[in-house]
């Protein structure tokens, strides 16, 4: 069931990100010296897909759900990214976080063109029964666009690898045929890499020691703010904790945790959710728009789109700022940060430990060989250093910020291919 226009209007972000989004291709295209189609090639997915999920709930009712996936372009490789459950997915955020999964995709050189998912529902509030039925029901309804040489999801927001195995076995039984190069960021017993779930946090912790070391902070006792504590926050947290530096607060969707000493990561993370959530155990908590504000050495936003913006910019008191979630710094507080000298490594970089290791895994389902997870490990490092190094000498030499050097370096693969192609 496809429908060309959303049937949840009312879902979409009063922040235009497409828009943004679509400011900073056109931005690095001209720089880069490419024509007007050029931009008008790469500013939209070249597919969106709009589903109808009907699942039988528990108390006997049938609820429709509305699920979308944009694939941005496939001039490289087929398109790849994740599916969120979320009650806030929206067609425009879709669309733009596809964008971004070719600008990471092209920052790290892989074969790949940009894709996203999600399904409107909010997964706290579901069984596992139900969970499986918008699992599958959404692979069904997608079955004829997606695939391991079309498009390849991945977990993202509130999915997990239980969620992606309903995924691929609902495909292999469409397929006929085991699929496990369908889909990544599956459990290691079914074809899944070692090393993928904790892939984004390894990421971000990668360019995190990059850009200390551009800034002359030693990492070790080093003053760290984590906000979001789901997966990515979580094990960002427990990576800075272990490497020594002083994790000084961290958040979830209800409040911030903050203690100047430093906070006991062991303790938080035994007492977590499934959904991240640990701060409704304690009383003396701080909001999240305090915690942004504390003075710190590092500071990283993995939670949601639009928590750094021109209101509270000019309050940011880090050195340096490591976007480990999807947007959540705006334009405008890109360009204040920026003019404070603050240094930041841009979301389509610094979150791409993710897209690798899963590109990683699809690499071994398809020659059936798997690898230990030190070599998982020293690929991933090896290639978050070079792409690191390649967008922050660009912004150097072009004097202009890690986000839109990152989106040249991004952008080019991508439109190189498509010129090849002779579509441009």
């Amino acid at each position: 069931m496809v429908a060309e226009k959303p049937a949840d209007s009312q879902n979409e972000q009063p922040n235009d990100i497409l828009s943004s989004t679509q400011s900073v291709i056109r931005e690095a295209l001209d720089k880069l010296g490419y024509p007007e189609e050029a931009y008008e090639l790469m500013k939209e997915p070249v597919r969106m897909v709009t589903v109808r999920i009907p699942v039988r709930m528990d108390d006997g009712k049938v609820k429709v759900f509305t699920g979308y996936r944009a694939q941005h372009n496939d001039a490289v490789g087929p398109t790849k990214g994740g599916v969120r459950f979320h009650p806030n997915v929206s067609e425009t955020e879709v669309r733009a976080l596809s964008i971004w999964m070719t600008l990471k995709s092209g920052i790290v050189d892989l074969p790949y063109g940009g894709g996203k998912g999600g399904i409107v529902c909010d997964p706290r509030e579901m069984s596992f029964r139900e969970l499986e039925g918008v699992s599958r029901g959404y692979v069904r309804a997608l079955s004829q666009v997606v695939g391991p040489t079309k498009d390849i999801p991945a977990p993202d927001v509130f999915t997990n690898s239980q969620i992606m195995a309903w995924m691929m076995d609902e495909y292999s039984r469409i397929d006929e045929f085991n699929s496990p190069g369908f889909i990544t960021g599956k459990p290691i017993v079914l074809g899944g890499s070692h090393g993928r779930e904790s892939a984004t946090a390894k990421g971000v912790t990668i360019c995190i020691e990059e850009a200390c070391k551009k800034r002359g902070i030693d990492l070790k006792g080093a003053r760290v703010i984590v906000q979001g504590f789901g997966n990515a926050g979580s094990f960002l947290a427990k990576f800075m904790h272990d490497m020594g530096a002083k994790v000084i607060a961290i958040s979830d969707a209800e409040g911030a945790l903050y203690d100047p000493e430093g906070l006991d990561i062991e303790y938080l993370l035994d007492r977590r959710d499934s959904f991240g959530t640990v701060t409704n155990l304690f009383d003396d908590t701080i909001t999240n728009e305090e915690m942004l504000e504390l003075e710190t050495d590092i500071l990283v936003p993995a939670a949601i789109e639009n928590q750094i913006t021109k209101d509270n910019a000019h309050n940011i008191k880090a050195e340096i700022v490591v976007e480990a979630a999807n947007g959540p710094t705006t334009l405008e507080a890109t360009k204040i940060l920026t003019e404070r000298d603050i240094l930041i490594v841009p979301d389509v970089l610094a979150s791409a430990g993710g897209v690798t290791v899963s590109y990683f895994e699809w690499v071994q389902n398809n020659q059936g060989y798997y690898w230990k997870e030190e070599e998982v490990q020293e690929k991933l490092r090896e290639v978050l250093v070079k792409s690191f190094n390649n967008v922050y000498t660009t912004a150097q030499n072009r004097q202009i910020d890690m986000r839109l050097a990152a989106y040249m370096v991004g952008v080019r693969k991508m439109t190189e291919a498509a010129r090849f192609r002779g579509w441009i």
